[in-house]
C-alpha cells in the first residue's frame, strides 16, 4: 500500500517469495525428499523410492496415525464446545469477569506445553481422578492445548456480530435459548469451523505435552516420530511426518467442506 513504483514492489514481492521459499518451503521439501531418500550422503538424495512410506504405513505407525486422528477430533471437539460456551458467557459477564476469563482460557499457551503435561499427569494420577495411564489423560491434555485457540476465534466473532440480530429476534418473542439456537449461533458458523479446523491441525501436531503423559496404547504419530528421530531413523520419521502433514491437510478440507455446507 505505502509502494508506489513497480520496481519497489517488485522488490518487497521479491523479498517475501524468498523469505517463504527459506522459511516455509525449503524445510517442507527437504523432509518430502528425506521420506523418498534411501540415503543422503551428497547434496542431494539418492536411491529414491517409496519404502519408507510403505514402513511408514505399516501396523504400529498406522495405529499411532489413527490415535492422532481420534485425540485431534475428540480434542477439537469438546475444546469448540467448551471454547464457545465460554466465550457466549463471558460476552454477558461484567467487564471484570470477561478479562479474568480470558486470561485464565490464555494461560496453558503462555506457559511451556511441557508443563501444562507435567501438571496433568500430577493431578490426574490418584483417585477418584485417575486418568493417568489412559487415553483420556492425552485428549484431555490437547484439549486444554487447543481450547484458548477456539476461545479466541469464538470471541472475536462475537465482538464483530452486530447486537442488533439478537435484538431484532427477542423484540418478535424469542426467548434466549431460540436467539442462541437460531441466530447467535448459525451466525458464528463461519468461526466455529475456523476453530475446529485451527484445533484439529494444532492437535494432530502436539508433542511437548504429549510426551509427559501418553501411555504405551494410546501413542499419537508425533511420538512416534520423535522415537524415531531420537534412534536414528530420519528417512523412516521423515516419511510419517510426510503422512503426517497430508492426513492432517485432509481433515482440514473435510472440516472447511462441512463449514461450508
Amino acid at each position: 500500500m505505502l509502494l508506489w513504483t513497480r520496481s519497489s514492489r517488485a522488490l518487497v514481492l521479491g523479498v517475501f517469495a524468498v523469505v517463504v521459499a527459506v522459511v516455509f518451503a525449503a524445510p517442507i521439501a527437504t523432509v518430502v525428499a528425506a521420506a523418498l531418500a534411501g540415503s543422503w550422503t551428497g547434496p542431494l538424495p539418492s536411491d529414491l523410492g517409496g519404502e519408507n512410506f510403505s514402513a511408514a504405513l505399516s501396523d504400529d505407525n498406522l495405529a499411532s496415525l489413527t490415535v492422532s486422528l481420534q485425540t485431534a477430533f475428540i480434542s477439537g471437539a469438546l475444546a469448540l464446545v467448551v471454547g464457545t460456551w465460554a466465550a457466549l458467557a463471558a460476552r454477558e459477564a461484567p467487564m471484570w469477569l470477561r478479562r479474568t476469563t480470558d486470561a485464565v482460557f490464555h494461560l496453558p499457551i503462555a506457559v511451556p506445553s511441557v508443563a501444562i503435561g507435567l501438571g496433568l499427569l500430577i493431578t490426574f494420577n490418584e483417585r477418584p481422578l485417575l486418568l493417568g495411564g489412559t487415553k483420556w489423560i492425552v485428549i484431555l491434555a490437547h484439549t486444554v492445548l487447543v481450547l484458548a485457540f477456539a476461545f479466541s476465534s469464538v470471541s472475536a466473532a462475537l465482538e464483530r456480530l452486530d447486537p442488533a440480530y439478537r435484538q431484532a429476534a427477542e423484540s418478535l418473542g424469542a426467548g434466549p435459548f431460540r436467539v442462541l439456537s437460531r441466530v447467535t449461533l448459525p451466525l458464528l458458523l463461519p468461526a466455529l469451523g475456523a476453530a475446529a479446523g485451527l484445533s484439529i491441525a494444532l492437535s494432530m501436531g502436539e508433542l511437548g505435552a504429549t510426551v509427559m503423559v501418553y501411555p504405551a496404547t494410546w501413542k499419537t504419530l508425533p511420538v512416534s516420530i520423535f522415537g524415531l528421530t531420537d534412534r536414528g531413523q530420519v528417512f523412516l520419521a521423515a516419511a510419517n511426518t510426510t503422512l503426517l502433514l497430508a492426513v492432517t491437510l485432509i481433515a482440514l478440507m473435510v472440516v472447511g467442506r462441512i463449514r461450508r455446507r
